[in-house]
Parts: C-alpha cells; structure tokens; sequence
C-alpha cells in the first residue's frame, strides 16, 4: 500500500510540472507551442456581418484570381451545409472587404499577407485546417520550428488546372509523366515531389542513384511516408501499424509478428540496414557488401577454431561471405531463431 501511495504522489507531482510548463509562455515559445497570443488569430471563421461583401465583389477588380479561385475548395465551401452563415470565399482569409471597396489606395483596408511572417500566416490557415487529424500536430513539427508557413508550398488561390510533369533529373517513361503528382492536389504550388526537393535538396541527390524510391519518376509522393504538417515521429514519418515505421505499409510481409524477431528491426528500424531514399546498392542497403553489414552487429562471427579447421563462419571463404545465402529469414522467422528458414 506504501508503494501504491508513493505512485499517486508521483504522479500527481508529474501532473503538476506537465501543467505548469504548458502554461509558461517562455518555456512553450521555446519550445515552439502556441501561446494564447499566437492562438489569437486561429479562431473560428465569424459569422457575415457589417463591412462583409462577399467574394462576388471581388472579381470586378481580381477577375483573373478569381476565375482560379472559384474552382478550388475554396471557392466551393457554399455549397456544403457545415459552412451555411460563416465567412466564406475572400473574406474568409483577407476579412471584411467594405472598407477596400471604397478606397483600394488606402493601406490596412484587407488583411495582406505579403509581410506576414510564416507563423502568423500558418495561425490563419489553423483557424479553418487544426481540426484535421494530419494538421494537428503542425506547431510541433519542423516546417513550424524552421518558419515555414502554409502559402511557402500551397497557393490558398488555386494553380492553373494543367497536368504538371515532375520535372525529374532523370529518365522518366511516358506513363509517369503524364500521371505525375499534379500541382492541382491540395492546392500544390507545383509538383510534390519537385515541391519538397527544393528545400531538401540533399534528398534529391540519393533518389538519382541507382536503387531508390521511384519518387522522381512519379510512382510515390514525400507524403507517403511523411506528414509534412508535423508529427511525434523522427523526420515526421508516417506509422502503419502501431509502433513500427511507414515502411510495412508497401512490404507487410516484413512486418511479422514472428516468433524469433531480428532485433534491430524492433529497436532501430528499416534503416539500421536500408537507406530509404536511395542507395547505390542493391535492396537500398546501407553498406556495398550484405557481409560487411551483418558484421556490424555481429563483431563474434570469426573464425574461432583451431586454424586450417574448417569454419561455416570463415570469412577468408568466398562461399560463406554471403550471410543472406544461409540465413534467408533476416527480417523475422516462425521456424529458426537463426533466421534459417
């Protein structure tokens, strides 16, 4: 009974501090949690009201953008019930247009967000886009530590509705071309892929080498495997299946459970062995030779008996270098904790 009360105690101490530094504006802006000030501007969209014009009004003088505009997500939130008596369209995001209608020359009339920093551009998009389970965690994700906002990769406007090609360093076969990540999807600026390498541009690099992810040629998207709009996971990677990595959504047969796991798989992941991204090996390993890799963990597999006496471990014997020749389970076996079968 002593030790259960010695629990409580401890977590009701733990509570505490959990709350407390949740509550500290430095420690959270620190950290990169909103305070109440930031959360100020991602409130829920108002009601019409006086100075409200509506989106209409707009295209006398934005007729281009609003051609565009009209054809997007947003430009059709009318017609869905959820949003019947909320600011929609221009308004939604620039606010009440009366004041802009009766003199454009005067500055402060709209809300603009060319000199908005990326936070604060982020915050207005939050106040429409936080309750989607993929955007929730954005304020502790990298693009919001890194500041970069939402309009840095999607155009709130719409993009012109033309098939966008990947615009890849390599060979791509017609099919892909022509089913390339269009920019049209989410409200893409361009490509996703061709989006997300301009800023990651070391990534580009391993995709163009000779085993890799066919990203560049369209086949997959970033997104497949990270959620660019944040997450608890290291690079933002996406989970298929409780605690395991984005990898067992396509090569679920490596997924198990088997009844003599490989370790590193459970502790590490994929990439203790792979490189995801690309490798100039073959299977995207990490190492030119399965041997060298294997040798990594298991530093014990020598020949250690008598010299000249036969080993099956011997690696001066091209024969046994192979470890994958013998041990073909290597990601989990129901039949051998060698990995045999």
């Amino acid at each position: 009974m002593a030790s259960t009360s010695k629990i409580k105690l401890l977590l009701t101490l733990l509570s505490v501090l959990v709350f407390g530094w949740a509550m500290s504006p430095t420690l959270s802006t620190a950290f990169g949690v909103s305070t109440d000030a930031d959360m100020a501007q991602s409130t829920p969209m108002p009601t019409p009201g006086p100075g409200y014009v509506g989106s209409e009004a707009c295209q006398v003088c934005h007729e281009d953008q609003f051609k565009v505009f009209a054809g997007t997500k947003h430009g059709k939130l009318g017609s869905l019930p959820d949003w019947k008596n909320k600011v929609i369209g221009c308004e939604g995001c620039h606010g009440p247009g009366a004041k802009h209608m009766e003199d454009a020359t005067v500055p402060g009339t709209m809300i603009s967000f060319k000199n908005m920093n990326a936070k604060a551009v982020s915050q207005t998009c939050l106040g429409c886009h936080a309750g989607k389970e993929s955007h929730n965690n954005y304020q502790r994700g990298e693009h919001w530590r890194n500041d970069v906002g939402c309009t840095d990769c999607h155009s709130p406007h719409g993009t012109p509705l033309h098939n966008m090609q990947t615009g890849s360093q390599t060979y791509i076969a017609e099919t892909s071309l022509q089913n390339a990540s269009v920019a049209t999807v989410k409200l893409l600026k361009t490509s996703e892929p061709q989006l997300c390498l301009s800023c990651h541009t070391e990534t580009k690099s391993q995709f163009a080498k000779p085993f890799h992810h066919k990203v560049l040629e369209g086949t997959m998207k970033c997104s497949d495997c990270h959620n660019p709009h944040g997450g608890f996971e290291a690079k933002q990677t996406k989970l298929s299946v409780g605690a395991d990595t984005g990898c067992i959504k396509c090569h679920a047969d490596k997924h198990g459970p088997f009844a003599f796991e490989h370790a590193p798989l459970k502790t590490e992941g994929c990439s203790a062995c792979h490189s995801p991204h690309g490798s100039s090996n073959p299977k995207m390993l990490n190492r030119s030779s399965v041997r060298q890799l294997c040798i990594e963990c298991h530093s014990a597999i020598t020949e250690s008996n008598v010299p000249g006496v036969p080993s099956f471990h011997n690696q001066a014997t091209v024969r046994y270098t192979n470890c994958t020749v013998c041990h073909t389970a290597i990601h989990g076996s129901n039949a051998s904790n060698r990995f045999l079968r």
